[in-house]
């Protein structure tokens, strides 16, 4: 079965929506592990990859690193390998021109060409559906480039290198350089980071993707139709000193204001998603819509969702039987501090173990010709 025949066959859909989140991609891994793991014992597949059970495979940032790994047929254990060298090399040293972007991209081009070579966004190494989720500065939109050969844009964006794809999604402004890409035609696109945008978590954006007609996917909706399972890089309740904030400079703000908007966004997507569905992870929104348990958008569920993440905050922290690191937990949340990588990888492990269920993954979802489901 080629790509494009698995991506039209008629049937239920699985969806993995990885976030960005820096250096805190570690977390992902660990995570990873133990999806990998329910779906290996589900299926009675020890080798099982994770690009043969899901369909598509979308990430932002950190998140497209590890997405393109998954669909190119990389197993969990071999990522996590990979991320932690990866990261002690891109974010190990920093630039000293502070007007300059934090660090040097050379480490992080050199790892990606390692990774991926000279695959492209069209290539058939590529075993799954595939969407790298980028913001296109110079026109302020997002771009979510995706491998889906009846793509409107496919044809232009197949020899995009997928190395290039996933370094353009990775260009957080401060710490990266923009990339400038070649699109065809005598257009360059200049891109920064995925995450400048309503989708570093991009699982509502896979959505859309997979399930709007102007693109190719056009699956079904239904809670025994579509599954999304959306990996976070962690996340904590934000609190400061009233009085503090009340007297923040016009750099404060620089520093507060998208950091702000990142959360804002975060948090609608995770609102939007437990509307449409009736998430068995279902989290609290605020303290007026609560986790709406007794909310749905329509008669029926639009999709079973299922969302993992981990709160880095001293308590999340000593429940995982790690309080050693609880201490720590600011600077855990830092998306740059390469020092913390094993550290979140272990953390990330721990949350796996207690957060994933096979129960999660419903049977209707069981890949049934699993031989060459994933094959392109």
């Amino acid at each position: 079965m080629n790509l494009r025949e698995r991506l039209v066959l008629p049937g239920p859909k699985r969806i993995l929506a990885l976030d960005g989140g820096g250096i805190r991609g570690a977390l992902t891994t660990g995570v990873l592990h133990e999806i990998e793991k329910v779906i290996r014992q589900r299926h009675n597949r020890p080798d099982m990859r994770l690009c043969e059970y899901f369909d598509l495979i979308g990430g932002t940032s950190t998140g497209s690193i590890i997405a393109a790994c998954l669909a190119v047929g990389m197993e969990a254990s071999e990522i996590s390998r990979l991320y932690l060298e990866l990261g002690g090399k891109v974010f190990g040293s920093k630039k000293i021109k502070t007007w300059e972007a934090r660090f040097k991209s050379k480490p992080l081009v050199k790892e990606l060409r390692k990774l991926f070579g000279d695959i492209t966004l069209g290539g058939e190494e590529i075993k799954t559906g595939l969407c790298i989720v980028t913001k296109r500065a110079d026109t302020g939109s997002i771009w979510p480039l995706i491998n889906h050969p009846d793509g409107a844009f496919f044809e232009d964006n197949r020899d995009i290198l997928l190395r290039r794809a996933v370094r353009a999604s990775a260009a957080a402004p401060i710490f990266f350089e923009p990339l400038q890409l070649d699109l065809g035609g005598g257009q360059v696109g200049t891109f920064v980071d995925g995450g400048v945008s309503m989708a570093n978590d991009p699982s509502l954006r896979l959505f859309l993707v997979a399930t709007l007609r102007g693109f190719p996917f056009r699956w079904h909706t239904g809670a025994d139709q579509l599954m999304m399972i959306s990996l976070g890089t962690g996340t904590w309740t934000f609190s400061a000193d009233a009085d503090r904030i009340a007297r923040s400079k016009a750099w404060d703000w620089a520093v507060q204001v998208p950091q702000m908007l990142m959360a804002d966004a975060h948090w609608q997507n995770q609102l939007l998603l437990q509307y449409l569905s009736q998430s068995p992870t279902a989290t609290e929104i605020d303290a007026e819509v609560g986790d709406l348990g007794n909310d749905l958008l329509g008669a029926e569920p639009h999709l079973s969702y299922v969302r993992y993440d981990v709160r880095l905050e001293e308590h999340s922290l000593e429940r995982l039987g790690l309080g050693e690191l609880a201490g720590r937990a600011s600077s855990l949340r830092q998306m740059s501090e390469a020092k913390n990588r094993f550290d979140l990888a272990k953390i990330g492990e721990r949350a796996g173990a207690e957060l994933v269920k096979a129960e999660h993954f419903s049977r209707a979802f069981d890949v049934h010709d699993s031989s060459d489901s994933g094959r392109a």
